[in-house]
């Protein structure tokens, strides 16, 4: 399956609020691929996941990714990586961003 448009992961939209748009395309059978549009200035909820691994790809904007006790400047072309269990939040910038992520199985707590 070939998606189009630039880094439009398809599927559907599964939060949008004040804060963010998420999209999750649940399409494969062991993976799913998830995009989050995050407005300026706010910040994701944070969670964590037992049992499961991310993948986050910035795509445009910028801002600071939370990962347990550790903080990272996150930019467009960033890649961040986040164990199994690692409680994560993103924060966006003064002009939001934009990113992807790919984690294993099905959507387990979003």
């Amino acid at each position: 399956m070939k998606l189009s448009g630039y880094f439009d992961v398809g599927g559907i939209a599964v939060r949008n609020d004040d804060r963010y748009e998420v999209r999750d395309n649940t399409d494969l059978n062991n993976l799913v691929l998830s995009s989050t549009r995050l407005k300026p200035n706010k910040s994701t909820g944070g969670h964590s996941h037992l049992g499961q691994e991310e993948v986050y790809l910035f795509i445009t904007g910028s801002g600071e990714m939370e990962v347990g006790d550790d903080r990272y400047a996150v930019s467009a072309g960033d890649i961040v990586l986040i164990p199994d269990g690692a409680f994560h939040r993103v924060h966006a910038g003064d002009y939001g961003c934009y990113f992807v992520c790919v984690f294993d199985g099905p959507n387990k707590q979003r």
